[in-house]
């Protein structure tokens, strides 16, 4: 019996690591495939970009609710229902016979993501509240090994010319299944249980204006980091072969040396974490990240942007997971609505990030215009108190 007890945060933990690997691998699952999608439905580039803004906009309907939707049916039936309905979404994005059947698509893809998100962040704090000890930075180095792999899976389909509807039909049988099996350990309904709020000296407790104003900080520091992943994903590339003039081979290694930096980093962040604390780690993250990213700026050489690009995802990797845990442990708050509510602000800076960039750049030039992730990230070092309570 004890040993059951013991086993049962391990078994919930293993759940949790799957079901942010499968958020991953979802998202990215259609990916590789977009190029073909395009030419099938005979889409110019700005009927595509319009496609496109389906995903961001079910995203935001999703996260907006689903605050609702945890605390009716719970976080564990709730990340379920998103991963089942992502997974099958996949379908109709693969049979699309239109423009308007592509947004519909998209925009049920990204509401059923969104829905995940939120809910599986909710029960990786529950696992983190149960271990007392740090694991949503590896969780979310799992998010970044499984779109790796999906999109490394796709590429291969796409070069055997795979079809579209083939592939992404046998990925929601795949995917589902993998939900069923590695997914069946989430915590029930009590990991919901609200954090008590603690007495003020009025007698009262500290869950109101104070944990809202909270909220905010954690939404702002979310967006800086954002705003640099969006850019990083957008521009850096761009940056490197028309800033720079490096050939095209090479210009992709400034996001690559970025994505696998944030993946080490947060796949080794939570002994950082729990070491130093939150604050101190992501205060030092913000200062590598800005200082990297304005060397290789400044420096104007190619292997240095690298370096800096590097540098950057290195300094943000925990950002991300220390502010949904943070988030999702303020006192007299349910998780699933402080992390709902800090995504929403969070990837508001995602979504319009690289647009701003882009605006900026025309203005001053994009060596500038990248800058402004330099000055957000530096930013979250002034805010960076704000996650102590991920230390909880």
């Amino acid at each position: 019996m004890v040993t059951e007890k013991i086993a049962l945060p391990v078994r919930a933990r293993v759940a949790v690591t799957v079901a942010f690997t499968v958020h991953g691998m979802i998202g990215v699952t259609w990916v590789p495939r977009i190029p073909q999608i395009k030419e099938e439905l005979g889409l110019g580039d700005g009927a595509m970009g319009v496609a496109l803004l389906g995903a961001p906009v079910g995203v935001a309907i999703g996260v907006r609710f689903t605050g609702a939707i945890v605390a009716r049916l719970g976080s564990r039936a709730t990340t379920l229902l998103g991963g089942f309905t992502g997974a099958l979404s996949l379908i109709p994005l693969g049979l699309a016979w239109n423009l308007g059947a592509l947004i519909c698509s998209l925009v049920l893809f990204g509401a059923a993501l969104g829905v995940m998100d939120v809910a599986m962040n909710a029960q990786g704090v529950a696992v983190e509240r149960d271990y007392g000890r740090p694991l949503m930075s590896s969780m979310h180095g799992w998010y970044s090994i499984g779109s790796l792999l999906t999109a490394l899976v796709g590429s291969g389909a796409a070069h055997a010319h795979v079809p579209v509807a083939a592939h992404l039909a046998t990925a929601t049988v795949v995917l589902s299944l993998v939900l069923v099996v590695g997914c069946r350990d989430l915590l029930d309904r009590s990991a919901d249980v609200v954090p008590e709020a603690p007495p003020t000296a009025s007698g009262g407790d500290s869950s109101g204006s104070g944990g809202r104003w909270l909220l905010v900080t954690l939404g702002i520091i979310g967006l800086c980091s954002f705003v640099g992943e969006g850019a990083m994903a957008d521009w850096s590339a761009i940056y490197l072969r028309e800033s720079l003039g490096t050939g095209p081979g090479a210009a992709g290694l400034g996001f690559a040396g970025c994505a696998v930096a944030m993946t080490v980093g947060r796949l080794t962040g939570d002994r950082v974490v729990a070491r130093f604390g939150p604050v101190r780690v992501m205060r030092a993250g913000s200062l590598i990240a800005a200082g990297g990213l304005a060397f290789g700026l400044v420096a104007r050489d190619p292997v240095a942007a690298v370096a800096g690009f590097t540098l950057f995802g290195l300094g943000v990797a925990v950002v991300a997971p220390v502010t949904f845990s943070a988030a999702g442990n303020i006192p007299g708050v349910p998780a699933a609505t402080g992390i709902s509510r800090v995504t929403a602000v969070g990837y508001g800076g995602l979504l319009g990030g690289p647009p701003v960039i882009g605006f900026v750049a025309q203005g001053v030039g994009l060596g500038w215009a990248l800058a402004v992730p330099v000055a957000l990230v530096g930013l979250i070092f002034l805010l960076a108190p704000a996650a102590a309570t991920a230390g909880r």
